[in-house]
């Protein structure tokens, strides 16, 4: 069982910056990829940022050029670094692995991002 701790949410004004946490409970698990995704008020949860253990990443459009993912030495830590935010960035963010020993997806709780124009 792995369980993902997130941290790192809150309120920020249009254009400013917030840093994403999260931390795999347990190490040797395998994890990869690790990621984000986001849900906005009546809307699907849809995918932010995905980062695998080699360093390859992909974005959604939407925040390509603004939000930057990476990993932490251990491999079992994932950041994600929001710059130039937008109201439209105001969602739920939740932290996403994938054990390839256990074969299972894991979520974390989810940290609120709010972003006021």
């Amino acid at each position: 069982q792995v369980q993902l701790v997130e941290s790192g949410g809150g309120l920020v004004q249009a254009g400013g910056s917030l840093r994403l946490s999260c931390a795999a409970s347990r190490s040797g698990f395998s994890i990869n990829p690790m990621g984000w995704y986001r849900q906005a008020p009546g809307k699907e949860r849809e995918l932010v940022a995905v980062i695998t253990t080699g360093g390859s990443t992909n974005y959604a459009d939407s925040v390509k050029g603004r939000f930057t993912i990476s990993r932490g030495n251990d491999a079992n830590t994932v950041y994600l670094q929001m710059n130039s935010l937008k109201p439209e960035d105001t969602a739920v963010y939740y932290c996403y692995c994938f054990s390839t020993r256990l074969r299972h997806d894991y979520w974390g709780q989810g940290t609120q991002v709010t972003v006021s124009s």
